[in-house]
């Protein structure tokens, strides 16, 4: 058994994953500290003061794009529908050199479209995207928050305007790991996240956006895809649930593709950290985001804090929304 001396009687026992995981909800539920009209979560903890530090930080006006492509290449394999983007043209420069298009004046276009699930690559997941015995963020019955009609309450569209502000990459592939890189089934604790913030010369506090790399895409580039959706991969402990509460962090992104360790620490659970973090703590999560450009030049001149901008699309009631997040330094 496994403790973690932050939770108030917490005991990481993974035989007991249904006691942990309420336990750990209950000494950790920011349910009602918003109101009970709440639909952003730790985003509150993002003001106006956070965006302002945020902007200060841009010095050299280089940007980079931490977003994976989105193409019929991509890591899903299908597991609950999630598939890989299909990209179809509508039109095309075929179309409009042999006149097809009804255009006047010898103007011509192509349009496309594109089929995709809102999870199938680089991501934020939303507040309605999990629920813990039935219930959504902040104490609501999941039935009445999300329904075939999309979620009702906490849908994405509500977070455009609040995700950008001061960013903070925890580099714990480069900290922790060997040749930048972690494990698969390599638990990321408190500890490594603090030795890292220290290491790195960097603060982690309320309302930052926070990224931690774990190296894994680094390696299924090297290697193929394998099973990065879904497989075995290093990611966060379920015994970090005390840090994420009380840094006060507005959201996190990993560049993994559960955001959690996989397998999970618990016998017979799933994505229990998720289970604590989204309905409970309001917390919004990102996954396989692209951080080793950012990670090299983070190296390079010591500087791991930058403005980030990275707001979903708004897509009413949508659980989750793809992102194409911008760091700024």
């Amino acid at each position: 058994m496994t403790r973690d001396r932050h939770s108030p009687g917490g005991a990481l026992d993974p035989a007991d994953p249904e006691g942990s995981i309420a336990r750990t909800a209950e000494a950790y539920s920011n349910w009602g500290r918003w109101g009970e009209d709440d639909v952003l979560g730790t985003l509150n903890f993002l003001d106006e003061a956070k965006r302002r530090e945020g902007a200060a930080l841009i010095r050299r006006g280089v940007s980079f794009s931490l977003s994976q492509r989105f193409d019929i290449d991509g890591p899903q394999k299908g597991w609950r529908r999630r598939t890989n983007p299909v990209h179809t043209m509508l039109d095309t420069g075929t179309d409009a050199a042999l006149g097809n298009q009804g255009l006047p004046h010898g103007i011509g276009g192509a349009d496309d479209v594109i089929a995709m699930p809102l999870q199938c690559s680089t991501q934020w997941d939303g507040l309605g995207h999990i629920f813990d015995h039935g219930k959504a963020w902040n104490g609501r019955p999941a039935e009445q928050v999300v329904t075939s009609d999309g979620d009702l309450v906490t849908g994405i569209e509500h977070m455009a305007a609040h995700l950008a502000g001061r960013g903070v990459l925890l580099d714990v592939g480069r900290a922790i790991g060997t040749d930048g890189e972690l494990p698969d089934g390599f638990a990321v604790t408190e500890e490594h996240l603090t030795a890292t913030a220290e290491a790195q010369g960097v603060s982690v506090g309320r309302g930052d956006l926070v990224l931690v790399r774990t190296g894994q895409l680094t390696r299924v580039r090297r290697e193929g895809w394998g099973d990065y959706a879904g497989g075995a991969a290093p990611g966060l402990s379920f015994t970090t649930a005390g840090w994420l509460h009380r840094s006060e962090i507005a959201a996190i992104a990993t560049d993994t593709w559960g955001f959690e360790v996989r397998p999970n620490e618990f016998a017979h659970a799933f994505q229990p950290l998720h289970q604590v973090a989204i309905p409970h703590l309001g917390l919004t999560i990102g996954e396989m985001w692209d951080l080793d450009a950012l990670a090299g030049d983070c190296a390079a001149d010591g500087a791991y804090a930058f403005w980030l901008t990275a707001a979903p699309l708004p897509i009413t009631g949508a659980v989750g929304s793809p992102v194409n997040p911008i760091a700024v330094k």
